[in-house]
């Protein structure tokens, strides 16, 4: 009987040291999103999905104001992660755009591009506003400071001539902005995110009645030619419930991190996000994940890959 009951006592306590080394070997990896209305968190959350590797890898969305805080969360060493529009993600290494005159972020690397983000300009269906040109003098939700839709909105207002003094500007999020179009309390809101995006559908099948403003003609050419991020988009009749097709632009959403993420670790998450497990995965969840493909992710970089996601690029013969 003592025989036996130290062997179980050892047995137990072998137990125990394997799972606290089990616990010390798990690395956790943040993937720092937007906000939970939009887009890029249940992207992310499919993404975390398709390249945790359980007991060593965990891998997990977390919401976040957007582009401009989730970069400047990397640098800071408080992300280990995080999504970015190609702009941002661009302007944060080189010092332009919004950071000009600001420490540049030479250390921000990418993973992968990701998927197009449409940029939706939504109002009130029997508004009278026909046009981007038509919000001068209106109640406009821009989103919230830190995000690349808010500098989206304020660029895309200037195409068309309109400086941010010309509205009544509202920094707020998207779900806040559609309660308030919804209240007639707010005449548009500005909102960038794969489509369908869970903020303007929810909206579109409220009953509350909504139009999507075309971002098209000459203001768009121009901003295509000024800026380089953008390329032509359209949102497809039906999308979103009682939405025709609008034609717009987009930008192409980035998954991006540290130089100082460890290398292996990196190429072991890209080699999983897109293998056979990670594009069921993809499948599964949000319609943008038909575009997550390997041959889509080295396009439009404007920073450099991180060493371990090059590496794999290499291997299947996209990168040389």
């Amino acid at each position: 009987m003592m025989g036996k009951r130290f062997w179980c006592d050892v047995s137990a306590a072998a137990a125990l040291v394997l799972a606290a080394s089990d616990a010390q070997a798990q690395q956790f990896f943040r993937i720092a999103t937007g906000g939970t209305a939009g887009t890029c968190y249940p992207v992310g959350g499919m993404i975390a999905n398709a390249v945790s590797e359980p007991r060593k890898l965990l891998v997990t969305p977390q919401a976040g104001n957007g582009s401009l805080a989730n970069v400047t969360g990397i640098a800071g060493d408080a992300l280990e992660s995080g999504f970015s529009q190609a702009d941002v993600a661009n302007w944060a290494f080189t010092g332009k755009g919004v950071f000009e005159g600001r420490p540049k972020i030479v250390g921000l690397r990418l993973i992968a591009n990701l998927y197009p983000e449409s940029v939706h300009v939504v109002v009130r269906d029997g508004s009278g506003i026909k046009s981007v040109a038509d919000l001068r003098g209106k109640r406009v939700a821009l989103d919230e400071p830190g995000s690349g839709r808010l500098i989206n909105a304020r660029t895309i207002l200037a195409s068309y001539g309109i400086k941010e003094a010309d509205i009544k500007p509202e920094s707020i999020k998207p779900n806040q902005a559609g309660d308030k179009l919804k209240d007639n309390a707010l005449d548009a809101l500005f909102f960038t995110g794969g489509s369908p995006a869970g903020a303007v559908a929810e909206l579109a099948s409220s009953g509350a009645g909504i139009e999507l403003l075309p971002i098209d003609g000459p203001p768009a050419e121009a901003l295509r030619q000024s800026d380089g991020f953008f390329s032509p988009d359209l949102i497809a009749d039906g999308t979103d419930k009682g939405v025709g097709s609008t034609r717009t632009l987009a930008l192409g959403a980035q998954w991006v991190t540290s130089d100082k993420a460890d290398a292996t670790a990196i190429y072991e998450i890209t080699k999983a996000l897109f293998s056979d497990a990670g594009q069921k995965a993809r499948g599964a969840g949000h319609a943008k994940g038909k575009f997550i493909t390997k041959e889509n992710a080295v396009s439009g970089a404007g920073i450099p890959f991180h060493p371990g996601a090059e590496k794999f690029y290499e291997e299947v013969g996209l990168l040389k």
